[in-house]
C-alpha cells in the first residue's frame, strides 16, 4: 500500500441529526448511480421527526444491499437545502476539510473500483450487507488540499460539459417534438404558400380517427415500417456496435444487425422507451427493429409511436408486452409525402445534432472514467 493510502474512518465522522422540529419537508433517496432522488415513498400522514437530516457537504449511503447490487448507494449534498432521509441510513461528514475536501472523496466513491472493494467486504447476509467499520477500514490515496483541488477541477469541467451538452440534447428534443405537434396534431404545417395549414382555412376530412386534411389517409403501422426482431448476443464478442436493450444501451459488440435509419420497440418491459437510430447496431431478442418502407417515414413514424402511452397495454403476458399482430395492425394518419419529405428533412437536422452531443457525452464519460480510474496512482 502507497504511503498516502489512508484510512477512511480517521477522516470522517457519523451524523446524527434527527427532524424533531420537521422543518425538512423533502424526502430523498440514493440510487444506483450515486445520486440523490425523489423518495417513492408515501410519507403522507407519516411522522418524519426520525428521519435523518442531510446538509451541504454531508454524505448519506444505504448499507444494506452491496452484496445484491455489487454498488454501494452513497452521495454527497451539493444542496444548500436540507432534507430529510431514511432513519435507516448512515450520514456523516469529514472532520477536517482542510485535509481532505468532499468533492474529491465524492470522486473516489463514485470510481467502480470503490464498489468492488465494498462488495469483497460485504457479510454473509442475504442482502449483503456492509458494516461501518468495514467502511471505515477501506484506505483510499489522500494527496495535499492543492492536488485534491486540482483533481476536483478537472471533474468538473467534464461534468458541467456533460450537463450543458445534457440540457442541450433535451432543447433539440422538445424542438422537435414542438413541431411534431405544430403540423400532426394540430395540422397546422405550412401549406403551399408556406403559411399554417388550419389557420389559414385548410380543407379538412373525417376519418376512422379523427377529422384530418384533405387528401390524408388513415392506414396501418405495417404500410409505413416492416417490423422485425432482434437477436439473441450471447455469443457476440465484446467490440465498438452499441447493443440495444429496452432500458437503452447494454454494452458494445463486434456485429452489426442493421445499419440503416430504424425505429427501436421494447417488445416487454418499458414499452415507452422507444428509439430513433440513424447508425449500425445489435439489438436483443426482446427489442424490435423497424425497416422502414420509406426512408423519410421513419422521424414521423418516431413521434408518432412515443406519443402513445404502450405501458398501459398488458399484451400476450403479465408483464407490460408487445407483439408483431398489435404493431402491425395499429391504426396511424398517414399524411402526403411532401408534407413527409418536409417534416423529415427539418427534423433529421434536429436529430443529426442530437446524435453528434450523445457521442460527445460518451466520449466524456469514458474520460471522466480515466480519470477516477487514475486517482488510485496520485501522488503528492
Amino acid at each position: 500500500m502507497r504511503s498516502n493510502y489512508k484510512r477512511l474512518g480517521n477522516y470522517i465522522k457519523e451524523v446524527n441529526v434527527r427532524n424533531v422540529d420537521l422543518k425538512a419537508k423533502e424526502l430523498l433517496g440514493i440510487n444506483i448511480d450515486k445520486f440523490f432522488m425523489p423518495s417513492v415513498a408515501n410519507i403522507v400522514g407519516t411522522d418524519t421527526s426520525a428521519y435523518k437530516i442531510v446538509k451541504k457537504n454531508q454524505f448519506a449511503c444505504n448499507r444494506m444491499h452491496v452484496g445484491r447490487d455489487y454498488r454501494l448507494p452513497i452521495s454527497m449534498s451539493k444542496s444548500a437545502n436540507e432534507f430529510m432521509v431514511s432513519p435507516a441510513y448512515d450520514v456523516f461528514e469529514l472532520i477536517d476539510l482542510e485535509i481532505l475536501i468532499p468533492e474529491y472523496l465524492m470522486m473516489w466513491f463514485s470510481r467502480r473500483e470503490f464498489d468492488r472493494n465494498a462488495w469483497f467486504y460485504t457479510d454473509a447476509d442475504v442482502r449483503g450487507g456492509l458494516h461501518w467499520k468495514a467502511l471505515c477500514d477501506i484506505q483510499l490515496p489522500i494527496p495535499s488540499i492543492a492536488k485534491q483541488k486540482e483533481i476536483v477541477k478537472e471533474y468538473n469541467i467534464i461534468q458541467n460539459r456533460i450537463a450543458l451538452n445534457q440540457q442541450l440534447i433535451q432543447k433539440l428534443e422538445e424542438t422537435a417534438q414542438s413541431i411534431y405537434k405544430q403540423w400532426f396534431v394540430d395540422f397546422e404545417f405550412p401549406d403551399e404558400n408556406g403559411k399554417p395549414y388550419k389557420i389559414s382555412g385548410g380543407e379538412m376530412a373525417e376519418s376512422e380517427l379523427w377529422e384530418i386534411p384533405k387528401g390524408w389517409e388513415v392506414g396501418v403501422l405495417s404500410e409505413m415500417i416492416e417490423v422485425k426482431y432482434g437477436k439473441a448476443y450471447s455469443h457476440l464478442e465484446k467490440g465498438n456496435i452499441p447493443l440495444y436493450g429496452s432500458g437503452g444501451v447494454m454494452g458494445y459488440v463486434n456485429k452489426v444487425l442493421y445499419d440503416k435509419p430504424t425505429i427501436l420497440i421494447p417488445r416487454k418491459g418499458s414499452l415507452n422507451n422507444i428509439l430513433y437510430l440513424n447508425k449500425p447496431f445489435w439489438s436483443v431478442d426482446t427489442m424490435f427493429y423497424s425497416i422502414l418502407k420509406k426512408e423519410y417515414n421513419g422521424c414521423y413514424v418516431f413521434y408518432y409511436l412515443i406519443a402513445m402511452d404502450f405501458n398501459s397495454l398488458n399484451v400476450g403476458s403479465a408483464v407490460p408486452s408487445m407483439t408483431t399482430n398489435y404493431l402491425n395492425n395499429m391504426l396511424i394518419i398517414k399524411p402526403s409525402e411532401i408534407v413527409l419529405r418536409k417534416f423529415d428533412n427539418l427534423v433529421r437536422n434536429l436529430f443529426n445534432q442530437i446524435e453528434f452531443k450523445k457521442v460527445q457525452n460518451e466520449k466524456l464519460k469514458e474520460l471522466q472514467n480515466l480519470l477516477l480510474s487514475k486517482l488510485s496512482t496520485i501522488e503528492n
